[in-house]
């Protein structure tokens, strides 16, 4: 009897810490904790989470509970000889309550466990995906923990010149880098490659390097952003922090978790609050900046070592102006940002604007790190033959005629730094699955090529010229890609280079060349106009315009199924021609009924003589009022105008609508006579107006003006409706080339 009542007092104990713990009732749980060993390894969820795992992962920074110390109380109360028991204690995922810590980012707690933790081992547990504390950290973006961890682990003997690495990867070989980039998290992957330069030359199982990752998301890049006119003022003028190394100090977290300062301002003080910040940080930051630069042409040496090249670079983000020119160019954008928030731009646009240019402006700033850390590895570590060293008086040129096409020239896919190949002593064999793996993923510039990032294209050319000749598993070079996949901005610049004429004549494994794979119509829409006419009409000055810019001998040559270009261009076209003629019919329907009816009102308007006819003249008794001329013109032009839309509107309808139609001959039809359409709505309407003034007395007629505004309301709504279109319709006319649209990877 004593031994089972003790066995149903032991199955209380998790009973109700279970429901202590799912109500926060910290204090009781901590109790519980202190008096009771069985408590500490108890399973209290499906899961398999301990009490201690549940309370790390109810973690909120916001909440004040987080701040009471519960969790480092429950963490003190574990004795030293079950320390290490306790705290390796995973739940169904294997996770620890120090990954749990990592992924929530709770630094007081990630400093507490390793700080007890004499030997790092905790640091070093892996869960069931084989991923470490640091790993979880930086998977989710949580720089403070991740700073903390890689501090602690870094004592104890573990600061070599070459830090550990092992941490940093998981099963399927992606590292801390990889994580970091793929969450655009791109101050921590600054941090990352600060601390562990090693990983930037590092890749997956899928032969992915964290440059790969980087080249596939052209949305944190300048290029994929079209700014209108406000927008690029704003985005000129707003200020940007550069990355900069952090270093964790111990104990830091408590001023993070301090109540903020501004919770204590009253609710309509903070829009006041949040003006002065707007005002204050511009100012604080040109006048520090200016301090440094007098500091470090004083000194003769920049301020700070580690953070000399984020100083040339913020020095040619202000422009190509003299060095002491920097602080009047910053005042000046500051100006601007100010007098573009008193126009009427809002506190809300100008933050989404700066959250942009953060963004892209640090996406680079990581580029450039990545691709100047590799450029040193030029083709001397992937097996094959290594490109002889220059003379530092001469500049590398490409070749006029192509490399040699064996087998080993079709293995290199590009230099060594682009592919990404780990810079560690393994064996030849690993070195050689790590390079099919990236042939087979195509090095960084063919996937920025693909995506459409000029920016990396650009600075990756500039480095090694000869990655140009890089071609993916496909056979498929830099051209192609970029003509296959409609990137305008990296097809124009790559033809500004003036590249060797070979590179036009590449063919890739289905005997593709440029011109087949700009005629090729994919599965995705990637120009920015909608209505399936208007594509088509893009897709041919897509194909005229890859056309041009290449040698003409491109133009008669067959692929392997022995189609032309042309040929190419009418077979995958074939259903986009039916999508366009269908919309093109049912608009023109739609707008010549619209415009019969105008033409029948304006017909019957024109032909009635406000006021009459004066019997003995024959001329109207008001034609020397101005009303008078409005009406009679106004109607005349209603009715020409409205007849003509129709007229278009009917030769579009009977058109017959082939591939060559829809480049210029019918969407200018269609532009003439919306344009024909509208033309005739205003002029209706003004008729309308000046019409009715007649029957109306003197001193009525200013107070008619609103009522005719209310009148004209549903037919402007009409026009309003069709005015997107009409635009689309300019806009597709004047531009030559199309605009790309990059929505269609990341949406």
């Amino acid at each position: 009897m004593k031994r089972s009542s003790q066995t149903t007092k032991q199955a209380e104990i998790p009973l109700d810490l279970f429901q202590l713990t799912m109500k926060k009732k910290w204090d009781k749980v901590i109790e519980i904790y202190k008096n009771d060993e069985g408590a500490r390894s108890a399973k209290l969820t499906k899961s398999e989470q301990t009490a201690l795992h549940v309370a790390v992962s109810s973690y909120n920074p916001e909440s004040s509970s987080s701040n009471d110390g519960y969790c480092e109380k429950m963490i003190e109360s574990i004795p030293e000889k079950d320390f290490r028991l306790i705290l390796s204690m995973a739940d169904d995922k294997g996770n620890t309550p120090l990954h749990l810590a990592a992924a929530v980012g709770w630094e007081a707690i990630c400093e507490c466990i390793a700080s007890k933790d004499r030997d790092r081992d905790l640091i070093g547990i892996r869960n069931s995906t084989n991923e470490t504390p640091l790993f979880v950290a930086a998977q989710h973006g949580k720089r403070g923990a991740f700073l903390c961890l890689h501090e602690m682990y870094k004592k104890e003997g573990r600061t070599g010149q070459h830090p550990d690495e092992s941490l940093c990867r998981r099963k399927d070989g992606n590292t801390i880098l990889h994580s970091s980039i793929s969450i655009e998290h791109f101050k921590l992957a600054y941090q990352i490659i600060d601390y562990y330069p090693n990983l930037i030359n590092s890749v997956n199982e899928e032969g992915e390097s964290p440059l790969h990752v980087l080249a596939s998301k052209p949305n944190v890049f300048k290029s994929s952003s079209h700014f209108g006119f406000y927008d690029s003022i704003i985005y000129q003028c707003v200020i940007v922090d550069e990355l900069k190394k952090a270093k964790y100090v111990p104990g830091a977290y408590k001023m993070s978790c301090s109540p903020r300062k501004d919770i204590n301002y009253p609710g309509n003080y903070r829009t006041c609050i949040d003006i002065l910040r707007f005002l204050w940080d511009p100012i604080h930051k040109t006048f520090t900046d200016c301090f440094k630069n007098f500091d470090s042409r004083n000194t003769g040496h920049p301020t700070d070592v580690e953070n000399q090249q984020e100083s040339k670079n913020e020095t040619r983000a202000v422009g190509s102006f003299p060095a002491n020119y920097a602080t009047c160019i910053l005042l000046l954008k500051f100006a601007m940002t100010v007098i573009l928030t008193v126009l009427g731009v809002g506190f809300d646009r100008i933050k989404k604007i700066r959250e942009k240019k953060e963004r892209y402006v640090h996406a680079s700033h990581i580029m450039n790190r990545m691709i100047d850390s590799e450029s040193r590895y030029m083709y001397d570590s992937n097996g094959q033959k290594p490109v002889p060293e220059l003379e530092p008086h001469r500049e590398f040129t490409l070749p006029a005629t192509p490399p040699p096409d064996d087998d080993a020239q079709r293995t290199t896919t590009g230099s060594s730094n682009i592919v990404g190949t780990s810079l560690s002593d393994d064996s030849q064999n690993q070195e050689n699955n790590q390079l099919s793996l990236s042939v087979k993923k195509g090095t960084p510039l063919l996937v920025a090529a693909k995506m459409g990032i000029p920016e990396m294209v650009e600075t990756i050319l500039n480095r090694c010229p000869v990655a140009v000749q890089d071609v993916d598993s496909d056979g498929k070079n830099v051209l192609l890609l970029a003509a296959e996949n409609r990137q305008t901005s990296v097809l124009d610049y790559l033809l500004s280079l003036e590249l060797p004429e070979y590179l036009f004549h590449r063919l890739d494994d289905q005997g593709n060349s440029i011109l087949h794979l700009a005629a090729m119509l994919r599965d995705y829409q990637p120009w920015r106009i909608p209505g399936a006419a208007l594509q088509m009409q893009w897709e041919i000055k897509w194909y005229k315009h890859v056309k041009h810019s290449i040698p003409q001998l491109c133009f008669a040559q067959n692929n392997k199924e022995g189609l032309t270009p042309r040929q190419v261009f009418s077979k995958t076209h074939k259903s986009l021609v039916k999508e366009s003629t269908e919309w093109l019919i049912k608009t023109s329907e739609s707008c010549s009924l619209t415009a019969a009816l105008i033409a029948t009102v304006a017909f019957a308007t024109s032909a009635t003589v406000p006021g009459g006819i004066d019997e003995n003249t024959g001329y109207p008794n008001m034609q020397h009022r101005m009303l008078f001329d409005i009406f009679s013109v106004a109607s005349l032009v209603a009715l020409c105008l409205s007849v003509t839309a129709l007229v278009f509107f009917l030769a579009i309808i009977t058109s017959r609508c082939q591939e060559r139609d829809f480049k210029t001959n019918l969407p200018r039809k269609l532009l003439m006579g919306l344009t024909s359409l509208f033309g005739s709505i205003t002029a209706m309407l003004a008729s309308f107006c000046a019409g009715h003034t007649f029957i109306l007395r003197e001193e009525m007629r200013v107070a008619m003006a609103p009522i005719y505004a209310i009148a004209c309301v549903p037919v402007t709504y009409f026009a309003a409706a069709q005015l997107p279109l009409y635009f689309d319709l300019l806009w597709a006319a004047f531009r030559k080339v199309p605009l790309r649209s990059y929505k269609v990877f990341y949406q």
